[in-house]
């Protein structure tokens, strides 16, 4: 399975695995699965970082290219046809960080791995919930 992860759920379960459904974690541990990030995600954890939202142990940006030495990663490029699905897609808000993730997941056909309930409701995507 192609999983796209949610920023929270990356976040989850790099530093508060609790959170994740048992179900959910099995799925991330298993090595068949390939995990796949948007850049957007990695946008949004900077944002948090420097709204002290989130605490890390390194400067954001190191922290991230930590992150990525690390783990077995898939980057699931920002491009045209993403920008332009992304103003397509049903989502039920505006928030462009959660359109531009389902928009990702419905362009390379990932299923995305989420707790946001806006984004459960999305129709046109494949989903895992961990609500």
């Amino acid at each position: 399975m192609n999983l796209l992860l949610d920023t929270h759920i990356l976040l989850w379960s790099l530093l508060e695995p609790e959170k994740l459904k048992k179900n959910t974690a099995e799925i991330l541990e298993n090595p068949e699965n390939e995990i796949w990030i948007s850049p957007i995600s990695f946008w949004e954890i900077i944002i948090l970082a420097e709204k002290g939202r989130i605490s890390l142990t390194l400067e954001p940006g190191k922290w991230l290219r930590m992150v990525l030495k690390q783990l077995p990663l898939r980057e699931a490029p920002l491009n045209f046809n993403v920008a332009i699905e992304s103003r397509y897609i049903t989502v039920a808000h505006e928030d462009p960080a959660d359109r531009f993730l389902a928009a990702t997941a419905k362009t390379y056909n990932l299923t995305l791995v989420t707790a946001d309930l806006n984004l459960l409701a999305c129709p046109d995507i494949q989903l895992l919930d961990n609500s």
